[in-house]
């Protein structure tokens, strides 16, 4: 039975190098380097101005590999989603932008089977605390709001699984 090894690494959606992180960590296994990065930017290429997160399965004995693509983070999905490079910086006073509560339902069901919540209602009060965090407003509204909003029933037809 031939050793595998696994290397794990946060990259840029489509632009993933030879050089650090995966360069270094590749090279001394004997594997071709530049293949492995046009693999992986072959299946990112999708996510490209997110930080996504790589799983390379390494067979030790052929030096043949498998990429296994992780979910981008809840922040890396809402800021593309919104078309800006990064949060604010004071997220209480300076905001980056406007989603829709259909917009963060497709981020939550996304992200769903990778949060802790087991249901959308959850994923979404998920997403919409993570906006919180960015300085991002729903529907025009702070993300507070929006939550005392979920809770009432207001956008119950984003619910449906």
């Amino acid at each position: 039975m031939s050793e595998k090894k696994v290397v794990e690494a946060l990259i840029n959606g489509g632009q993933a190098t030879g050089g650090p992180p995966l360069g270094p960590t590749l090279g001394p296994l004997g594997l071709n380097v530049l293949a492995v990065v046009k693999k992986i930017n072959e299946i990112t290429q999708d996510y490209a101005g997110m930080k996504v997160p790589i799983k390379i399965q390494i067979d030790l004995e052929t030096k043949g590999f498998e990429v296994i693509v992780g979910t981008p983070t809840t922040a890396a999905l809402i800021v593309k989603e919104l078309g800006v490079s990064k949060g604010s910086g004071n997220p209480n006073t300076q905001k980056i932008g406007n989603l829709t509560m259909e917009q963060i339902s497709h981020i939550a069901k996304i992200k769903q089977n990778v949060l802790l919540s087991k249901t959308l209602k959850g994923a979404m009060k998920e997403i919409i605390g993570t906006c919180m965090s960015l300085g991002v407003t729903i529907e025009g509204k702070e993300p507070n709001e929006i939550q005392v909003e979920i809770e009432k029933g207001l956008f119950d037809e984003f619910l449906k699984e």
